[in-house]
């Protein structure tokens, strides 16, 4: 019999954890950022930086528990290179120490880009590391959120920041936000990540900001505005939406616009990530935890090694425990976590078990199902009319491009066939 905590490798799932070495402490004010209210956690006087024993504690448990040959090292805030150069450098030397013969490392960081210079550009490179940059798209349309503690706007900071990146080629991509200010112009901030900046890897991220009628006041004002017990814990909680929040319909149309641009021109050349999960979905893969029939893979690792079920979940109720006092591999395969999530799929609602791009989507992820169906029925995703909208336009060329692939083809090979035969190919 094996006791708890020492399971081994192979009866562990495959998993992310996702870690915060600030916790949500951050240098930008960003107004829909709700994950600053997380500092309510922990006591106002406890240090929001993680320290040299839970930052070894949580690379060498990574690594035991990680059966496959890559195992991501990932790092997000608040802004995680508030933490400084030296601890990342410590990071990447108990990672070498600690790996396994059969291990790939690879690193990760998800930054507002702020603290970019050539020394941390130059070390990102050095070792490899995927860089997640997030920009709202041109100046104004980012500017309009993404603001700084003295409530300016953050652009010529974070394009300063990816210049640096660019110069030292080092491996980044871009993380947007679609929001209230920027959902009506699509093209708009497409082109400009494709042809200003030169991206190359996109991703799309959806701003919905649950509210209660107790909180939405507060919330309407901006998360980054707000300060200590002004600013409530953001819990899952509540059917309204702040004012930032992207319309449903908006955001459906912002995904389409951008792929009918793709489509036609930038297959194999740009790299969109939620078309690349949609292209897994038509071959029958789920590819990302929002999009897949269960979740409970994508956990966060908070500074003082407390583990939640996800990033989107860290409040009380999802702690899951701490990895000082239980091994990893222990609190992902607790029963607390199974459960969290396989009702992912169990509490989808009837109207989503009888959609026809059910298999595209699988309800999108629990964070945001909280509006009625058409028949009353409760735990319908907020933008569910959106992704019904965009995977139903989408159709045609997703088969298209699965087509091609099923036959040992390229995808790219879309961009030459007429639209009125592509469903046929």
């Amino acid at each position: 019999m094996i006791a708890e905590g020492t399971l081994p490798v192979s009866a562990v799932p495959g998993f992310h954890l996702l870690a915060k070495p600030v916790g949500a402490a951050c240098n930008l004010s960003c107004k829909y950022c709700f994950f600053l209210s997380k500092e309510n956690l922990y006591a106002e006087r406890e240090s929001p930086l993680m320290d040299e024993a839970t930052l070894d504690s949580y690379i060498r448990q990574l690594l035991e528990s990680s059966a496959g040959p890559e195992v991501q090292v990932a790092w997000q805030g608040g802004e995680p290179m508030l933490r400084g150069l030296d601890f990342f450098r410590r990071s990447v030397e108990l990672a070498s120490r600690y790996r396994k013969p059969h291990q790939r490392i690879l690193h990760t960081i998800q930054t507002n880009g702020t603290l970019i210079d050539d020394t941390w550009a130059a070390f990102f490179k050095q070792h490899n590391y995927l860089v997640g940059l997030s920009i709202d798209g041109p100046r104004a349309l980012h500017d309009a959120y993404r603001i700084d503690k003295q409530g300016e706007g953050s652009f010529d900071d974070v394009l300063r920041g990816w210049n640096c990146l660019q110069k030292h080629s080092a491996d980044v991509n871009v993380l947007c936000t679609i929001h209230a200010a920027n959902a009506d112009h699509p093209l708009e901030v497409y082109r400009f990540f494709r042809d200003e900046l030169k991206a190359q890897y996109i991703q799309l991220i959806p701003i919905v900001e649950r509210a209660t009628e107790h909180t939405i006041t507060l919330a309407n004002q901006g998360w980054g505005g707000l300060k200590g017990k002004d600013r409530p814990l953001y819990k899952q909680e509540g059917n309204l939406v702040t004012e930032r929040t992207v319309p449903s319909e908006k955001f459906g149309q912002f995904l389409s616009a951008i792929f009918d641009e793709w489509v036609q021109r930038d297959v194999g050349k740009v790299y969109v990530t939620t078309f690349d999960v949609a292209l897994g979905s038509w071959l029958g893969q789920h590819n990302a935890c929002i999009i897949a029939p269960t979740c409970g893979g994508a956990l966060v690792l908070e500074h003082n090694g407390d583990v939640y079920s996800c990033d989107h979940f860290v409040e009380p109720k999802h702690r899951l425990g701490n990895l000082k006092e239980t091994p990893i591999k222990t609190l992902i395969t607790s029963e607390k976590q199974r459960r969290f999530g396989q009702s992912k799929y169990d509490t989808l609602p009837k109207y989503c078990k009888e959609c026809p791009v059910l298999f595209a989507c699988y309800g999108e992820c629990p964070r945001n199902r909280f509006i009625e169906t058409p028949d009353g029925e409760a735990g319908l995703n907020y933008l569910c009319a959106g992704y019904k909208a965009f995977f139903t336009h989408i159709g045609g060329p997703m088969k298209t491009m699965a087509g091609l692939l099923r036959k040992g083809r390229f995808a790219d090979e879309i961009m030459t066939l007429p639209t009125d035969i592509q469903e046929n190919t």
